[in-house]
This record gives structure tokens, C-alpha cells and sequence, in this order.
């Protein structure tokens, strides 16, 4: 992981390592399968970034649990479009259902504010959210963050389902907007 890349016409720098981004996820299983033991949570990922994260965090999910996906977007390159779209929305009854929000990265705030605001609608039993990584000081909404793999500074990253124009996804650790 000492090696930058580059994807497309940009370089990126390491940032967070494979075995870091996995012993984190297996801890945040951990938190999960305690607080949600003798319960089925529905998993909702947040697709395109946050698949490889909810695919690992169910796999360190010791009890009964569903998944389910739904695609918002906010991002066009590097930079927020101040829009969120639903691309794919949910089919399912959630209410009295207790739902875990996976969420790749937490920045702006505006997507998760926004899908909690539709989430709430329906009624769940329980809402927790548990985001891979969070931007605090990029934040413009304040949504709730009940558990966190990492905080990390307001630089464009990608890898481990983090993307730049389609790309980086397929990345098992994480890189970072090289700065020179």
C-alpha cells in the first residue's frame, strides 16, 4: 500500500490500510450482533460506495439480519452536486422494523439527512446508522452517527467501494486526493 495510483487524470496518495479498514469492521460487527442480539435488523447499504462495507460488516454479524439496498447519489467527480437523486429505492415494509443504516462516508451530511428524513416516514421500530468513514469538518447537516469506522480529514478519497468517475472501487485499502 506504499505505492500511489492514479485513476484517470488524478494521483492518489495511501491512506488507510487494508488490515486497518478490516480489523475496524470487525469490531464495528461486534458492537452490532451485542446491541442487536435477538433481533433481525434489515441492513439498508448505501449503494454505489458503501457495498464492500455492508458486505463485510454482515459477515462479522453474529445473529438473524436482512439486507437491503437502495442507490442515492450526490456526487459528480470530486465535488457534490447539492442534489440527492434516489436511483433505486426500497420495496419493503420497515415499519416496527429495527433498520441499520450502512453508509460508506459521511461528509456533507445531506444524503443521510435526506434518506433519514424519507427512512422516518415509514415508521421503523429503530434507526441506527454506521458509516465506514465521516468528514466532520465538511459537515452541513448534523445526522447521527451511532457508529463509526473512521474520522478523517476533508480530503476526496477512494477504494474499498469509494469511487473517482467509476473507478478505485475494487481497491482493498483506501486512498487519498494526493495534495502535490
Amino acid at each position: 500500500m506504499n505505492a500511489r495510483i492514479r485513476l484517470h487524470d488524478l494521483e492518489f496518495a495511501p491512506y488507510l490500510s487494508e488490515d486497518a479498514i478490516q480489523t475496524r469492521v470487525c469490531e464495528l460487527g461486534a458492537v452490532l450482533s451485542a446491541q442487536y442480539a435477538g433481533q433481525t435488523p434489515l441492513f439498508i447499504s448505501i449503494l454505489s460506495g458503501a457495498f464492500m462495507f455492508a458486505s463485510d460488516l454482515i459477515r462479522h454479524f453474529s445473529g438473524d439480519c436482512e439486507i437491503a439496498f437502495v442507490k442515492l447519489r450526490s456526487y459528480s467527480g470530486t465535488q457534490s452536486t447539492g442534489q440527492v437523486q434516489s436511483v433505486i429505492g426500497l420495496e419493503l415494509e420497515l415499519a416496527g422494523r429495527p433498520i441499520v443504516i450502512v453508509e460508506d462516508i459521511v461528509d456533507r451530511g445531506r444524503t443521510l439527512h435526506y434518506f433519514m428524513e424519507q427512512l422516518r416516514l415509514e415508521h421503523p421500530a429503530s434507526v441506527s446508522v454506521v458509516a465506514l468513514l465521516h468528514k466532520p469538518d465538511a459537515a452541513e447537516y448534523q445526522v447521527p452517527i451511532d457508529h463509526l469506522g473512521f474520522s478523517i480529514e476533508n480530503k476526496f478519497v477512494v477504494g474499498y467501494g469509494l469511487d473517482y468517475e467509476g473507478l478505485g472501487r475494487n481497491l482493498p485499502a483506501i486512498y487519498q486526493l494526493a495534495s502535490d
